[in-house]
């Protein structure tokens, strides 16, 4: 009995260690992706890895404070449902946004923008429901996707787009903009010029 309580303290100290590393690192990389950064590739040992990432809230209940939860969060509520392609898509809008002078420079902050005049540029945070993850398996592939993403392992399938919406909506703002590619289920769409609204 000692022995198996020891093992899973040890398991537990391990993916805390893990998950700690994953945020710090994730932390740097956002600085490196936004306006303002080096845009020079983090080095492999700055990377975080996948144990890393999956260690970052496992249940799908932490709060969002860091920048995996925050982007792993919105790819798996705007596109769970979806094929991988799609959430990637997304992950690559929330990264175009940390890239562009004219958006927030953290994930997080990117994530939760316009929550406080009403009006959230990603609908699951100004919804109402609660946020917590429903479906591990597809959490889990979230959690990856924004691996790659904030270590800047995941090619751009949009076209440089900040903006997107489901094919079954037609809001009015996509008319003042360029649509730069059907992905699945999504439409995704920049601005003319380099202006963001």
């Amino acid at each position: 009995m000692a022995i198996l309580l020891f093992t899973g303290q040890a398991v537990a100290a391990d993916r805390s260690e893990q998950a700690e590393a994953a945020r710090s690192k994730a932390e740097n990389l956002e600085q490196i992706a936004a306006p303002e950064g080096s845009q020079a590739p983090a080095a492999p040992a700055e990377t975080i890895t996948r144990p890393e990432a999956q260690a970052v809230d496992p249940a799908g209940e932490a709060p969002l404070d860091d920048a995996i939860t925050c982007l792993a969060r919105s790819i798996y509520w705007e596109a769970k449902g979806e094929a991988v392609t799609d959430m990637e898509a997304v992950a690559n809008v929330i990264m175009n946004r940390l890239g562009h002078e004219g958006f927030p420079d953290t994930v997080c902050d990117v994530v939760t923008q316009g929550s406080e005049q009403g009006a959230c540029q990603f609908s699951w945070w100004c919804d109402g429901r609660p946020d917590e993850v429903m479906e591990e398996d597809r959490y889990e592939i979230a959690k990856e996707i924004a691996r790659q993403a904030l270590n800047q392992q995941l090619p751009d399938r949009t076209d440089g787009a900040l903006y997107f919406h489901q094919r079954t909506v037609a809001p009015p703002w996509a008319a003042d903009y360029i649509k730069t590619i059907e992905v699945g289920e999504f439409f995704f769409y920049r601005p003319l010029g380099d202006a963001s609204h």
